[in-house]
């Protein structure tokens, strides 16, 4: 057969592929992988500050912000940069710069921002990144409905970060 009669062979096939589900082209938020509850592995390729990431994934950068926290700021325009906050971006750069990470999606998936939510995990050994930063006191907690699987964790190591005085709870 000569190359163009194969062609409408050729459409026929993908065609029938993704009828079937046999072939599945990259869309911005591939129901398979980046959806509401759903979960994704990627790769960290810059830390932005204390509770926002860049990452790899599927083949495209994606900027994260870490559910239930928030850290003191660092890099928002206009403003200046806040007590701790050089810390907490600090803290958050040791914990995953380079590394590969679990994103845990909760009830809802971007931000008005377009960036994707999520409770961050390393993924060769589990450690909660969004609990860590709030435990070490680089962190407040931020729970924003729906988006509160972990705000009675983060709040009760919150308690114990403030008690305790450390990071943030000392220092400003």
């Amino acid at each position: 057969m000569s190359w163009p009669r194969a062609l409408p062979w050729i459409a026929l096939l993908l065609a029938a592929g993704l009828l079937l589900g046999g072939v599945s082209l990259p869309g911005r938020d591939d129901a398979a992988q980046l959806r509401p509850g759903g979960t994704a592995t990627a790769q960290v390729t810059r830390v932005v500050d204390g509770d926002t990431v860049v990452v790899a994934l599927d083949g495209r950068e994606e900027r994260v912000r870490y559910i239930g926290v928030d850290t003191p700021e660092t890099v928002a325009p206009g403003a200046p940069v806040e007590c701790w906050g050089p810390a907490a971006s600090a803290l958050n750069r040791r914990l995953v710069a380079g590394r590969r990470v679990t994103l845990r999606f909760d009830r809802e998936l971007r931000d008005r921002y377009d960036r994707l939510l999520a409770y961050v995990h390393r993924a060769d050994d589990g450690l909660f990144v969004n609990a860590r930063l709030v435990r070490d006191g680089a962190a407040r907690t931020l729970p924003i409905a729906p988006n509160t699987a972990h705000a009675a964790e983060l709040a009760a190591l919150q308690a114990g970060a403030r008690a305790a005085r450390r990071g943030l709870w000392g220092a400003c």
